[in-house]
């Protein structure tokens, strides 16, 4: 369980200008929290870096850049989409750098709890102690370069976004051998507190524009599928996903929903996206070639860059080691090493945030499409 967690974590350019301010951009910053699907560069920070040839971001940047996956993150793509330069990765920044438009606090291997509560519940300990609370410490220690006033923070974080995650997913792979899928639902209650009380602490400080994003469809998620290794036929949909994870999924994101409606009742005066992390993903299973995928179901749930197994994942060998291989065009699926998602997967997800109908309410909108 331990290799898997590591596994899945060992693994900056300005793309518009600003404007002007006559035409002055829907959202002036950005600030990001979360695990390895919005990180860009804090883990690769404190881990040794991946040789050159890595397959690591080789679609977009031809090399490693600081993000698990090969190529941009949905977070790249929102940043794209509004104008704004890809976010800097907290741990990398310099001591005059610009931060203005924004921060990223994410880190690869993030759990929404606490440390502690693994150590408590005696669960093996998460790949990083970088949880969700200690990223808000990281936000808090920056705040005042960024503003010096109460007024003047209110006035920069009114015309700024705050994304609360995809957190959590971690927390869930650090569960499994531990707890079947019914017995994971005891995780929802403290992770969706954890997120909850992220929310508000960011409310203190003055956001009024955050998104929160639910989690994906684990059951079709190729390292998933691997570790848990369920025989049963009857198990698995018709495009090859685990009915009962997709459905604690479902669960989890319903009480997740639930808890931003009622930080909406408390605090009208912000504004509270949930991000559709869940239908987002799935659809892209259900009707891959719609989508620019592969139309084969066999390959389009396989792991790009893997070792062997059904699903092309070896938990003992991550993606990037001497005995893995990338597969042919990483466009054509939608699992990078089975636990993150290929640029291309996370570009259709970004779309269906910014100009689908996968967030509730919307976003501004954007000044540019995402292509």
């Amino acid at each position: 369980m331990k290799i898997f967690i590591f596994f899945s974590i060992t693994l900056t350019c300005v793309f518009f200008g600003n404007g002007s301010n006559a035409n002055p951009l829907p959202y002036e910053a950005i600030f990001n929290f979360g695990d390895s699907i919005s990180d860009t560069g804090n883990a690769d920070k404190t881990h040794p870096p991946f040789p050159s040839n890595s397959p690591y971001g080789s679609t977009y940047f031809k090399h490693p850049a600081g993000r698990l996956s090969d190529g941009r993150l949905i977070i790249d793509f929102i940043a794209e989409a509004y104008g704004l330069p890809f976010l800097p990765a907290y741990l990398n920044l310099t001591k005059d750098q610009d931060i203005k438009k924004g921060v990223n606090f994410a880190f690869a291997g993030a759990t929404a709890l606490d440390f502690e509560y693994f150590i408590k519940n005696g669960v093996d300990k998460p790949a990083t102690d970088k949880s969700l609370s200690i990223q808000l410490g990281w936000f808090k220690t920056i705040k005042p370069s960024i503003c010096k006033s109460k007024e003047e923070c209110d006035g920069f974080f009114k015309k700024s976004l705050f994304l609360v995650g995809e957190i959590g997913g971690n927390d869930i792979i650090a569960h499994l051998s531990y707890r079947n899928v019914t017995g994971l639902r005891e995780l929802v209650p403290p992770m969706v507190e954890a997120i909850t009380n992220a929310i508000i602490t960011l409310i203190e400080e003055g956001a009024v524009e955050l998104a929160v994003p639910g989690n994906f469809p684990i059951g079709c998620i190729s390292g998933v599928l691997t570790l848990v290794n369920i025989t049963q036929k009857d198990d698995y949909d018709q495009f090859g996903c685990l009915t009962s994870y997709n459905t604690f999924i479902e669960y989890y994101n319903g009480q997740l929903k639930q808890a931003i409606e009622t930080l909406r009742q408390k605090h009208p005066q912000v504004k509270i996206m949930y991000f559709d992390y869940y239908n987002d993903a799935k659809r892209l299973f259900q009707a891959p070639q719609q989508y620019g995928f592969s139309s084969d179901k066999n390959e389009i749930i396989k792991a790009c860059c893997g070792a062997s197994g059904t699903y092309n994942v070896n938990v003992y060998i991550p993606c990037g080691s001497p005995s893995t291989t990338v597969c042919p065009d990483p466009s054509k699926v939608i699992n990078w090493d089975g636990a993150h998602f290929t640029e291309a997967a996370y570009k259709q997800i970004a779309k269906g945030l910014v100009e689908g109908p996968f967030v509730n309410p919307s976003l501004k909108s954007p000044p540019f499409k995402i292509a």
